[in-house]
């Protein structure tokens, strides 16, 4: 099923993780091992999430790396969903030589 306009990790992270336990974006930065200026720009959506950045994210906060990336790949297929035109696609019909 797919979702309707899913949330950008930075989202997901900034209203479940930080706001609620009142961290901040610097302290998390911190626990992960990367600069505060890297994790804004995952937080303020500018930046997705890399394979490297889920593998920190699980530790730090939880959630198998897998599910960092299909939140990222959930939401980068959303967006082009609403900008990508196929009209010009053509299906390839493959047969057997």
């Amino acid at each position: 099923m797919t979702m309707h306009n899913p949330p950008h990790p930075g989202d997901f992270i900034r209203e479940v993780y930080l706001e609620p336990f009142h961290i901040t974006g610097r302290q998390l930065a911190v626990k992960l091992g990367v600069s505060p200026s890297t994790l804004s720009r995952v937080l303020n959506g500018s930046s997705g999430i890399s394979s490297e950045m889920a593998l920190r994210l699980s530790k730090a906060l939880g959630r198998s790396p897998e599910s960092w990336l299909t939140m990222q790949d959930n939401y980068d297929l959303w967006q082009a969903r609403q900008s990508v035109n196929l009209d010009q696609v053509q299906k390839v019909e493959f047969h057997a030589a």
